[in-house]
């Protein structure tokens, strides 16, 4: 049986804002409903457009944001309801790489600092009389010398400061790294070093990623798993090999159908679907599927009534769309819908 690391269960999460006229505060759920599960030393993906509800996600996997129902289950602990301090200890093996290293590393601490910082926080990892061998360990693990322990961010590219947000992510020793578009920003022949280094510490330190992009093709290279989201909520979900190259659901043959580097591979949706209208508002979603206003299949059905996330697709290979069977069959030809 796998080891399961993290197991997300109806979760709603996103943010508040004011009623007006001093009538208290609302909340706006920009991510509803989510179920997920990720194994050791795998990878998941999370991919969708922008304001889909990817970053809201992650960061209330993390603590970042809170949680306003469901589960995060994560080392035996549901973190939605963990008090605080335990939250603390539960951190360290739960980490976070964001897309700007520039924002989320302290530039006025070297890089040894900024590695080393978590140590202090979480005592009992490293001793101090070890801090300088442990930070030059883990510099080299990232692909850096360990002269670059003395520099600070603004000598450092932006491909060396990832290394860098890595190597602190990795200097707790976490079963788990959250990655929000955490190569997006960089050039794309050093995307592909961090990308390859991630899966070379994947293999070497058994560590799972739940990795967070807009870019279908970074997540084909790294991601064994693949949730695609719309709106707050997943509509298909399942192995990235069957997800991109047989999508079942209309929103995720639009995505891939639009990203060449993908569908141009053989297998996979090859005509461009163009997709019309404006993303409704996550204070206002459309009712029954979410997609439907979008969607070029829609039909009655869509507006009464909510399509289960189940295995339309075949198995383990789950599908929120009233008419994508396994197969496909239901669906219209790419063609039909450009």
């Amino acid at each position: 049986m796998s080891d399961v690391v993290l197991q997300v269960n109806g979760l709603e999460a996103g943010y508040e804002r004011p009623r007006g006229h001093g009538f208290g505060r609302r909340r706006i759920s920009a991510v509803a409903g989510i179920d997920l599960t990720v194994e050791a030393g795998r990878t998941l993906g999370i991919v969708g457009e922008s304001g889909c509800g990817k970053s809201t996600l992650a960061r209330a996997i993390v603590g970042l944001r809170p949680a306003f129902a469901g589960s995060i289950e994560f080392a035996g602990h549901d973190l939605a309801t963990v008090p605080a301090r335990r939250r603390r200890r539960i951190g360290r093996d739960l980490q976070m790489v964001f897309q700007d290293p520039y924002t989320s590393l302290n530039p006025r601490m070297t890089v040894a600092a900024v590695i080393a910082e978590g140590w202090r926080v979480h005592s009992g990892i490293v001793s101090r009389d070890g801090y300088a061998a442990e930070v030059a360990r883990l510099l080299d693990l990232v692909g850096l010398r360990p002269e670059y322990g003395t520099r600070h961010l603004h000598e450092l590219s932006g491909g060396q400061c990832q290394r860098v947000a890595i190597a602190r992510a990795l200097a707790l020793r976490p079963r788990l790294i959250v990655c929000d578009e955490a190569v997006s920003a960089l050039d794309v022949s050093v995307r592909a070093q961090i990308l390859n280094l991630m899966a070379d510490l994947q293999t070497e330190l058994g560590i799972a990623y739940l990795f967070i992009s807009h870019d279908l093709d970074v997540v084909r290279h790294i991601a064994h798993d693949v949730a695609v989201m719309y709106l707050g909520t997943i509509v298909e979900r399942g192995p990235a090999a069957e997800v991109f190259g047989s999508p079942r659901h209309p929103y995720t043959r639009a995505l891939v159908s639009a990203a060449p580097s993908v569908h141009d591979r053989p297998g996979t949706v090859a005509d461009e679907i163009v997709l019309t209208g404006e993303v409704p508002s996550p204070e206002s979603p459309p009712a029954g599927c979410r997609f439907r206003t979008r969607c070029p299949v829609a039909a009655d059905v869509c507006a009464e009534k909510v399509p289960a996330l189940t295995d339309r697709g075949g198995p383990g290979h789950p599908v929120a769309c009233h008419f994508a069977e396994a197969g496909g069959a239901a669906l219209p030809s790419p063609a039909a819908t450009a």
